[in-house]
């Protein structure tokens, strides 16, 4: 079923927000996806990098008939990390998409890299958006620098702080260990043992008297 997208403008807004989407913005969305395009409904779940469904011919071996048909483009639902947003993002891609991500060097790469007009879907228009909004957000927070011995003070820091947590943890497990075994019930099961190995040693000097 295909759609207007004078329809995605809309939905693109509201999911991004039309308080925090900027006039630029704005008007390259406007650009790319204007009033009379019609795009098909199967492309605004995915990202597939200009691949559609083809329509063709099926041309019999025999005596040439043909009967129409159609090539899907290879689809398929995959999980992309996004450094800028620090999560996995599920989206259904083509193949010709992955191999494009992985040239471009990742998704928050590939959505930067590629132009508002050949963005053809509702899902990457959005990303893409969303994207440059949170580049735009980092770009006007404070950097601090620090100094190379300040950085190696916060190294060790962290170094201790591992050291000290793996120690915790390490206490804890005895601790758990303690209170489950217990030391009285070790101690009764080493008596036991030195016992039991004291009754065997008997027994086999006895069969050796026996038998000789």
């Amino acid at each position: 079923m295909a759609f207007r997208g004078k329809e995605m403008m809309k939905k693109l807004v509201k999911k991004v927000g039309a308080e925090t989407l900027t006039p630029e913005l704005k008007e390259k969305l406007k650009a790319c996806v204007p009033d009379s395009k019609v795009v098909m409904g199967r492309a605004k779940r995915g990202l597939y990098a200009g691949r559609h469904i083809q329509y063709g011919n099926r041309v019999s071996e025999d005596g040439g008939n043909k009967s129409r048909r159609c090539w899907k483009p290879n689809v398929q639902e995959k999980r992309l990390f996004s450094y800028i947003f620090d999560r996995h993002i599920k989206v259904k891609v083509t193949t010709h998409a992955l191999r494009c991500i992985d040239k471009a060097g990742g998704i928050d790469e590939y959505l930067l890299k590629t132009p508002y007009q050949k963005m053809d879907t509702e899902m990457g228009l959005f990303w893409k958006t969303k994207v440059e909004q949170r580049y735009a957000e980092l770009g006007q927070m404070e950097v601090a620098f620090f100094n190379p011995e300040d950085e190696a003070k916060f190294e060790q820091g962290f170094k201790d702080l591992n050291i000290a947590k793996k120690d915790a943890r390490r206490e804890a497990r005895k601790e758990a260990r303690r209170k489950m075994y217990g030391d009285k019930g070790g101690e009764e099961e080493e008596g036991s043992l030195e016992a039991g190995g004291s009754e065997s040693h008997q027994d086999d000097h006895g069969w050796l008297e026996a038998s000789a």
